[in-house]
């Protein structure tokens, strides 16, 4: 029984767990786009929006890489360039919520800007993932 659910957990096309392996990939991007966004920005002193901008283009190609490592195994575009740059394009659809959520939670709110990462992370995860299977990763199947 726990070698089924397992094997389902790591393999399954099934969105539930699709979902849960996102999350993960989700939280290594997240880690490689937050910490980018520290250092960017205590460290090198770049101003915290255009820090932002960076940091999520670094966790956007951590996501694709382990996106089809790890999560998607069905593809509608056979062209990974094109694929990637679809993702891509969802992906800044995705940086231009970050960037509003920041700023919204930041100039308008009074937030720390770390603290607004974490609410804007948590609602373009949601995006990302369901934008991205949709349109490049969910075969339509003839019943």
């Amino acid at each position: 029984m726990q070698n089924r659910l397992i094997d389902k957990l790591l393999t399954s096309q099934d969105t539930f767990f699709q979902l849960i392996r996102y999350g993960f990939v989700g939280g290594v991007a997240f880690v490689a786009d937050y910490g980018s966004l520290y250092a960017f920005t205590e460290w090198l002193g770049v101003q915290y929006l255009v820090s932002a901008a960076f940091a999520f283009l670094i966790g956007l190609t951590v996501n694709y890489i382990l996106s089809n490592l790890i999560v998607f195994s069905t593809h509608r575009i056979e062209n990974r360039w094109v694929e990637f740059a679809i993702f891509a394009i969802i992906g800044v659809i995705g940086l231009g919520l970050n960037e509003l959520i920041m700023y919204c939670a930041c100039e308008l709110i009074g937030w720390h800007y770390m603290i607004s990462k974490l609410l804007s992370t948590a609602l373009v995860f949601f995006w990302n993932f369901f934008a991205r299977k949709l349109t490049l990763f969910y075969k339509h199947t003839n019943q």
